[in-house]
């Protein structure tokens, strides 16, 4: 019978790359750990390493083996300290990916009185998921990703809660400071600046610029907010930022907001989590409160216990 020590043998040999590294990790000696690997091809009637010289190889089965290992260790280790947490009275983690750059500043103002209401769950942001955090909430890294653009998969739910404007920003003495909105023409003379993000996932990109058929003269990339502005302030560049972060540093730096096209572009930030979580009271009460803000009396605790 598989076990849970198999799919930990498996994913620690693979991960250590040698039995007495692995050996060390599992608080076992390497003789042990490798009489476990017989023992366990042998009760699976199949090899699951190929022996070279004294270095292990995954066979096809193993390799399927530690597919499993990687997708059902995360979920076991969440469900014992979920359970622990349970038992000591207390309420949990969140921990929420990012995959959006200027999603940070308007998650803080989420998180703060998300806190002072359930003073019992700890927040973790996780930035690194930046525009791959769909892996990290099938593989239980994260419970709540913040995205732009969702991808709707069997067992994930992606909730919209939040409605906002893409624009253009420019220096407020840009030539296009003054105009009612840009057309992509007009951005062929500019230098672009955005996110270290893939172009098709820009939406000046995506919705603007590739449908017109035109360019910018060039294209650099900044991977911190505060520097992109600057460099637009200085009239380094032109960026596309959402109009309610825009208007934010327009207070503070020499910039301003221009529509993106007659109609401009309208985007919304969804909260996706996996299905089976959105009815922990937690979980749901942070969606409610991203959608709602109004909403963080009624998400206090005590209305739900």
């Amino acid at each position: 019978m598989l076990e849970r020590i198999h799919l930990n043998i498996v994913q620690q040999v693979e991960k250590q790359g040698s039995l007495t590294a692995a050996a060390g990790v599992l608080n076992l000696t390497q003789s042990a750990l490798s009489h476990s690997i017989r023992k366990l091809e042998q009760q699976l009637g199949t090899d699951i390493w190929l022996r070279e010289g004294r270095s292990l190889r995954l066979t096809q089965a193993g390799q399927y083996l530690l597919a499993v290992a990687n997708r059902v260790l995360p979920q076991l280790d969440l469900a014992e300290e979920r359970l622990d947490q349970f038992a000591q009275g207390e309420r949990g983690a969140l921990r929420i990916g990012m995959e959006c750059h200027p999603c940070y500043q308007w998650l803080l103002k989420v998180v703060s009185p998300y806190l002072a209401a359930w003073p019992d769950v700890d927040v973790d942001v996780r930035q690194k998921f930046q525009f791959g955090g769909i892996g990290a909430l099938f593989g239980y890294e994260i419970d709540l990703l913040v995205t732009p653009d969702p991808l709707y998969k069997p067992g994930l739910k992606f909730e919209p809660v939040f409605d906002y404007e893409q624009v253009l920003v420019v220096a407020r003495d840009h030539p296009l400071a003054s105009a009612t909105y840009v057309k992509p023409q007009q951005l062929t003379r500019e230098i672009l600046i955005s996110y270290p993000v893939d172009i098709e996932r820009l939406d000046i990109y995506s919705q603007f610029l590739l449908p017109a058929g035109v360019t910018p003269r060039r294209h650099k990339t900044i991977e911190t907010t505060d520097i992109m502005v600057q460099m637009v302030a200085s009239r380094r560049g032109v960026a596309a930022l959402p109009r309610w972060l825009v208007e934010e540093y327009a207070s503070r730096m020499e910039v301003v907001p221009v529509r993106l096209g007659a109609r401009g572009i309208a985007k919304q930030i969804f909260l996706g989590a996996r299905e089976a979580d959105t009815g922990i009271d937690y979980v749901r009460a942070f969606i409610d409160l991203a959608r709602h803000p109004a909403a963080v009396a009624a998400a206090r605790p005590g209305a739900r216990r």
